[in-house]
């Protein structure tokens, strides 16, 4: 028998702020539709359908209706335990009005854990498709299988990642880590091939009002695809930062200036759409910035994600403020001292007591955090780093270093063909070739946790001291990753599973890697890099993560085109990386 709804109930649920969701309380009598105060106004359901935040016991349940004539509506909803909509548990109504972008929100709260129900909205005579949603599990579990995904750019092409996706059987849910939507104007950021494929933004400006964003969440939600999964899987998300604006942190973006307005008002904009539009449990009215939160899947998983742009985050350190503008030499003493001073932090003080609280007192054999940044330390060679050199050319260059060192020591193993290589190229040995070979390795992104060394020691020591199976999901840098997390004395600690983008360009567009040199990059990468055991340097994708009592599974997928919507999956391209329980270490399967 289903448990009823009590007042203490919606004391715990208002304690956690619902916010402007509304809470159900069980079934209600059936009212038709076509009897209410605007049953003349005419309104259509062209968003979709949505669930999120999904608990043991409740989940939200998100649409948009849209009137021919504003005004206030009133929508009705209907969640089921089948398809015909005969056995029903909770039902309701509500208003909306273009106060909240017409967006309608439902707690469906009192309903039985590990379940899987379907939901729909009416009003008046339009009823909008229907949509599948699934509670956690409780207790003992033998799989938890979560699809992971990040940065989807519109004009960049189709989003048939998110058409593959949804694709996948057996998915407990969809793990989105942000970039939901990009801010920038028509013509603008990877925006070559948008008028060809019908994909300008809307609006054709770049977002700085709440109503630009609106109007942006509203074009990405028409995308069928988009759409598709949604209505199929129950998302769970964070932002990063082109929600709402490039490299965001508390107080600014690389992607705002004094010209633009005042940015605390376009941040609140832009998050209150982002409240709006995604099926996220806000913490209370009104409060559009804290979404740092947990979910427990049954025994085996518990996952907490994390906000690590837009609550605390400190401005990110720029190199040029650490180069020498006469012998471009960097000055790696005061870099260093920046990187990892005590005081710069990623989460803020509040968020990361609630991270050390929550890892020390999970009962799950494995802790997941979900995040936008790299936390695995990627150091790359300045001169790489900086963009100064290719990963080819500073492998060339050192070779040939190496070989001039070793000629120039009279050493007897220089072959013919080392000598006459050294021949036709000490050219290239040029004194500034010689200065970019001797510059220190550093952090490739310093918008990433490399940019905020001290504050990931006390998250990997936090996780060091319990033993606990530490796995780490991160987004933004539009390719896949698999690495060893280490702390600074060198010790194992966790694992860190990246997935590439749904649409936007990576390092093989800001490197400019060539497609026949993928494989060498890549390669190079790794030998550089400690820890990291796999990359993805080139293609659109997702991951899917499957944990079990024994490990954890990685695998990547990836689609052969985004340019046009007919799309397959590109077999070559699969890879799959295991971390066994207990061992923190990534073994490459496939």
């Amino acid at each position: 028998m289903k448990r009823r709804f009590t007042r203490r109930d919606f004391l715990e649920m208002s304690a956690k702020g619902v916010g402007a969701a509304v809470v159900s309380y069980g079934l209600m009598g059936c009212s038709d539709s076509n009897s209410s105060s605007d049953d003349a106004v005419k309104a259509e359901f062209l968003h979709g359908v949505a669930s999120g935040d999904p608990s043991h016991d409740a989940i939200i349940l998100w649409t948009r209706v849209t009137p021919e004539v504003e005004g206030e509506l009133t929508v009705a909803w209907e969640l089921a335990t089948d398809t015909d909509f005969t056995n029903l548990v909770t039902n309701g109504e509500t208003t909306t009005s273009a106060e909240r972008d017409y967006t309608i929100k439902v707690d469906a709260t009192g309903l039985d854990a590990g379940t899987e129900y379907f939901y729909r909205f009416k009003q008046g005579e339009a009823v909008s498709e229907m949509g599948r949603a699934l509670t956690l599990p409780q207790g003992a579990i033998d799989q938890v299988k979560l699809a992971v995904l990040s940065c989807a750019n519109f004009p960049a092409g189709h989003f048939n990642v998110y058409a593959l996706a949804a694709q996948q059987e057996g998915l407990d849910a969809v793990i989105h880590l942000g970039d939901y939507i990009y801010e920038y104007a028509r013509g603008e950021y990877a925006s070559e091939h948008a008028a060809d494929m019908d994909r300008e933004v809307l609006p054709a400006g770049e977002l700085f009002t709440l109503g630009d964003y609106r109007t942006r969440y509203a074009q990405y939600r028409t995308d069928p695809s988009l759409a598709g999964l949604h209505a199929k899987v129950p998302f769970i998300t964070v932002w990063d930062d082109h929600e709402i604006a490039n490299d965001t942190w508390k107080d600014g973006a690389e992607n705002h200036n004094e010209e633009e307005g005042d940015f605390d008002a376009r941040k609140q904009g832009a998050l209150q759409a982002y409240f709006e539009w995604l099926p996220i449990r806000p913490w209370r009215e009104g409060n559009h910035e804290e979404i740092y939160r947990s979910f427990s899947f049954g025994d085996l998983v518990d996952l907490h994600m994390l906000d690590t742009r837009v609550l605390a985050r400190d401005k990110p350190l720029d190199y040029a403020d650490y180069i020498d503008p006469v012998t471009q030499g960097m000055d790696s003493q005061k870099f260093m001292a920046a990187v990892t001073a005590t005081e710069r932090t990623l989460l803020g003080a509040e968020q990361l007591q609630w991270l050390q609280s929550s890892l020390l007192t999970a009962t799950g054999k494995w802790q997941v955090l979900g995040q936008q940044v790299l936390m695995g330390s990627m150091l790359l060679p300045a001169a790489i780093a900086m963009q100064k050199l290719s990963v080819s050319e500073f492998g060339e260059l050192a070779a040939l270093a190496q070989i001039a060192a070793r000629w120039e020591a009279k050493d007897p193993t220089v072959t013919t063909f080392e000598y006459t290589f050294l021949i036709e190229n000490q050219h290239r040995l040029t004194p500034e070739a010689m200065a970019l070979l001797q510059m220190p390795a550093v952090p490739y992104n310093l918008d990433a946790w490399d940019g905020y060394a001290y504050e990931r020691e006390v998250v990997l020591a936090t996780a060091k001291s319990i033993g606990c199976n530490l796995v780490v999901l991160a987004g933004d840098t539009h390719n896949a990753w698999a690495n060893e997390l280490m702390d600074s004395h060198g010790d194992p600690v966790g694992v860190e599973f990246a997935t590439s983008s749904v649409s936007s360009p990576g390092l093989e567009y800001y490197l400019g890697i060539p497609e026949d040199q993928q494989v060498q990059t890549e390669a190079g990468i790794k030998e550089m890099v400690e820890g990291l055991k796999y990359t993805n340097l080139r293609d659109r994708g997702f991951m899917v993560l499957t944990f079990t009592a024994e490990q954890v599974r990685s695998d990547w997928h990836y689609v052969d085109t985004i340019l046009s919507a007919d799309f397959s999956e590109d077999m070559s391209k699969q890879q799959a990386c295991v971390c066994a329980i207990g061992t923190a270490q990534v073994v490459n399967v496939s």
